[in-house]
């Protein structure tokens, strides 16, 4: 599994109880360049805070955002609400809290490139919502609103930024609600009888104003002025940075393309730009969003003498000799040091001024585990690289680890001269594993369940094990805070890096999410044991719900390495009392040197180049469904999209799934039942316009076609937003139009229709328990040779007809539909299972 090695973040990490806030950086540390260096110099004398607020990952105004951090140098954070969870995946096959996962990643490598902090509230992302009452309804509106009260307090911005107004222009109910609940905070944030719990953390705050950075649909980098009535100033954020040798709208593409999960890779824009921001409360606003801020060193009572030294280190830096500036930065920080140390830019411009002596000194370290992973009691080998590359004095003291060892040296460094350091470490036997912290819990009605307020906000966990590294310079000790990273090499990539985990003893993964039983046929439940440390024993069982037999009742097994792993089989059988529910593997460790532990997780790995690799330990569960459903197709070709688990609920149903590439598609077609389609393949597979000929004879040879869902637009398509003229064999449209709500009535428009009735007797009952929503980019304006099936609207709303249309063509049947069975079948819903047997058994 090739990797790609990944960026640090620009600052080091920070202890949880401080009130400053900064990314961890699990990567190497990043050399930095002189124009940089400067910059960051020039930082010190600006002391001023932003805090961007908006729904998602990928929402953030990344030209903005790299304008305030690296023209203006003021602190700046972006606050998404939600995770992107219910977002849809082109990269792969993950959904829900996993692409959570993924495109938190791709956040904080966004963030790694504009420069400013990454910050998430507990808001779940459940999917499109149409208004701001659905939103905080469901994600409970004093949770999330506390979640916006504590990072405006615990970052103390000056100023407030939305990305989205409170109301429909918004187009999403996240995104309204995201300015919505951002303005309520800067109401709220200053009042002590607001959210008190915090107060032991944090003190009120009150930001100067609140603004909307206003943009206008379909015309965001036109600079045209907005028709917005109120006090609206104009910026320009277009510019060029000579330091940094790009300009700001190039760092923007930049970051905006590391969001490749949802596909938004965008191209440079080195044309001037102007950002519209509108007045929403607070003190008025007349040319700059800083206006009447005081930004200097004047905000810090005592700080004369610091201010005049800063001026005097920026002049003096020499950019062929970086070190030049150690002395003077070592005398800055202890004038910073002597100052109120609880003011937020006294610790600010001190982590800054330690950031600045390293990348002026080129100091580099880092420590390396044997593996990426142990277990609690485990003992693993770590490895610390130390280097100065100035002419500099410099003495490393200690190297200490979180884990209880530590090292004395006093060691003077010499010139590029690597200090290496070996030493075994035990993890303690009360280590936490490495599970993102907000889903330790499982989620309940729309947000994260995490109970300690202090991790609230971080985008991802404090690392499992860390260093502290303890230098003498100039005569004054600094200590720097390094995540433990594992570093491989890789014969394409080079170094790979990979943060390091804590992990349980054995996982169990499950072979299938979801058993589907349409009788009383018994069915192999496949377990895949896996080792976390060498020499694990004990048995395993399936726990499931009532009315199912599973035999044996337990299974013993053995692991002799770690990382190995052991297959194990079960029987499971319905009874006629079987009741729907979950397989739960329970795996209890027992013998000679163990402790008997009992263990329930399983492990995913989310392992893509552009972000860190991601283990996961979700519950070792899959579903199991008692279904009364029929299936008369059996032979099913599919053409895999941007990532969905469609087929392996085929397969579930009886159906022998062949995937269909260009090579399979080229041939003749008439041996499958029926053709399924991937959602968004016609937007992603190029393949498919020299295809789609043979795929309109096949349906009017006699075969049955369904396409799953595409998306009207996108770079690189034709003008429809697809890679062919027309998907099917008559014209149709396909438009953003979706209903979101899951429970949503489903009226049928033909309840006589062949669809509806065989092999599978479709009612109302079909369409309970669907989660999330029932469709999405509904078809529309099509011809008349097609038939409608469903008719359906969230509250409030005209009736819709696009979920489902169906034509004959020839001897044979076509349908598209936007109903969301990508999520459905997964989760094991009942009634999605019987209508889309009913799809692929049409033409049978």
């Amino acid at each position: 599994m090739s990797l790609r090695k990944f960026l640090p973040a620009f600052t080091l990490a920070l202890s949880l109880s401080s009130t400053l806030i900064a990314q961890v950086p699990y990567g190497p540390i990043k050399p930095t360049p002189p124009g940089e260096i400067l910059s960051n110099l020039k930082k010190l004398n600006v002391l001023g805070s932003v805090l961007y607020i908006a729904a998602h990952p990928d929402d953030e105004n990344t030209l903005l955002l790299a304008y305030l951090a690296k023209d203006r140098l003021v602190r700046t954070g972006y606050l998404s609400l939600t995770r992107g969870d219910g977002g849809q995946n082109l990269i792969g096959p993950e959904q829900g809290e996993n692409i959570g996962v993924i495109r938190t990643q791709e956040l904080l490598a966004a963030r790694r490139v504009d420069g400013p902090d990454q910050f998430f509230s507990r808001a779940y992302d459940f999917g499109f919502s149409k208004s701001t009452d659905e939103a905080v309804r469901t994600w409970g509106q004093e949770k999330v609103l506390a979640d916006v009260v504590w990072m405006i307090r615990k970052y103390q911005p000056d100023v407030i930024i939305t990305r989205f107004p409170p109301d429909s222009r918004a187009g999403h109910g996240h995104h309204s609600a995201s300015g919505f609940l951002a303005e309520e905070g800067f109401k709220i944030a200053n009042d002590p009888t607001k959210f008190p719990e915090q107060l032991a953390y944090v003190k009120p705050w009150q930001a100067k104003r609140i603004l909307w950075n206003v943009f206008i649909p379909g015309a965001f980098m036109s600079n045209k002025k907005p028709d917005e009535a109120g006090n609206l100033i104009g910026i320009e954020t277009g510019l060029y940075n000579p330091l940094l040798g790009k300009s700001y709208g190039e760092i923007a593409a930049e970051s905006r393309s590391q969001h490749k999960s949802q596909g938004f890779g965008v191209a440079a824009n080195r044309n001037a730009r102007i950002d519209y921001l509108l007045l929403k409360g607070g003190s008025p606003v007349e040319k700059d969003p800083l206006d009447g801020v005081d930004i200097s060193w004047k905000r810090v009572p005592k700080s004369e003498a610091v201010q005049g030294q800063v001026n005097q280190v920026i002049a003096g830096f020499k950019p062929d000799q970086p070190e030049a500036s150690v002395p003077a930065l070592v005398q800055l920080y202890g004038a910073i040091s002597k100052l109120d140390t609880a003011n937020i830019y006294v610790k600010a411009k001190r982590q800054e001024v330690e950031q600045l002596i390293r990348q002026c000194l080129g100091l580099w370290f880092e420590t390396n585990p044997v593996d990426y992973a142990a277990t609690p009691g485990e003992t693993i080998r770590l490895t610390t690289n130390v280097v100065n590359r100035a002419d500099a004095a410099v003495t490393l003291l200690n190297v200490r680890y979180s884990v209880g060892k530590d090292t004395t040296l006093n060691v003077p460094l010499k010139p590029n001269d690597v200090v290496v350091l070996s030493t075994p470490v035990t993890i303690p036997q009360n280590q936490k594993i490495s599970q993102p912290y907000w889903l330790e819990k499982p989620i309940v009605k729309g947000v994260f369940q995490v109970d300690n307020q202090q991790l609230i906000g971080l985008p991802e966990n404090p690392p499992a094990i860390s260093t502290t590294y303890t230098f003498d310079i100039s005569g004054q000790q600094f200590t720097f805070t390094r995540p433990v990273v594992y570093k491989s090499t890789d014969p394409v990539d080079g170094e790979i890096y990979r943060p390091f985990i804590i992990q349980p003893a054995v996982t169990a993964n499950l072979a299938e999410r979801v058993y589907a039983f349409s009788d009383d046929t018994p069915k192999t439940a496949e377990l895949v044991l896996r080792a976390g440390r060498a020499n694990v024993s004990g048995t395993v069982k399936l726990e499931a719900p009532a009315g199912w037999r599973v035999e044996p009742a337990s299974q013993p097994f053995a692991l002799d390495r770690k990382g190995s792993e052991q297959r194990i089989t079960f029987t499971v059988t319905p009874t006629a009392q079987a009741q729907n529910g979950k397989l739960q593997a329970v795996m209890t460790t027992s013998g000679s040197g163990q402790t008997n532990s009992t263990f329930t997780t399983g492990l995913r790995v989310i392992a893509y180049k552009h972000i860190p690799t991601q283990t996961l330990f979700p519950p070792a569960e899959a579903k199991v469904v008692k279904l009364d459903v029929k299936v008369t197709a059996k032979n099913i070709g599919y053409i895999v999209g941007a990532g969905d688990e469609v087929p392996a609920a085929l397969q579930q149903m009886g159906c022998r799934v062949t995937i269909l590439g260009p090579t399979e598609l080229s041939r003749n077609l008439s041996a499958y039942d029926a053709i399924v389609v991937g959602i968004r393949a016609y937007n992603i597979n190029d393949y498919l316009a020299n295809y789609q000929a043979n795929l309109m004879d096949y349906v009017k040879n006699g075969g049955t076609m369904i396409v799953q869902y595409v998306t009207p637009g996108g770079s690189g398509m034709l003008q429809n937003g697809l890679k062919v003229n027309q998907l099917g064999p008559y014209p149709f449209k396909v438009v953003n139009e979706r209903v979101t709500e899951e429970d949503a009535p489903v009226e049928f428009i033909n309840p006589q229709h062949r669809l509806l009735n065989y092999p599978n007797k479709i009612t109302q009952n079909d369409f309970a328990g669907w989660i999330q929503e029932r469709g999405i980019y509904f078809a529309q304006d099509w011809d008349k040779a097609y038939e409608p099936i469903f008719s359906s609207h969230d509250q409030n709303e005209a009736a819709k007809q696009g979920s489902l249309i169906y034509a004959k063509y020839g001897k044979g049947s076509f349908m598209y539909t936007g109903l969301v069975f990508f999520r459905e079948l997964p989760a094991g819903v009942p009634g999605a299972y019987r209508l889309f047997a009913n799809m692929i058994s049409v033409g049978k």
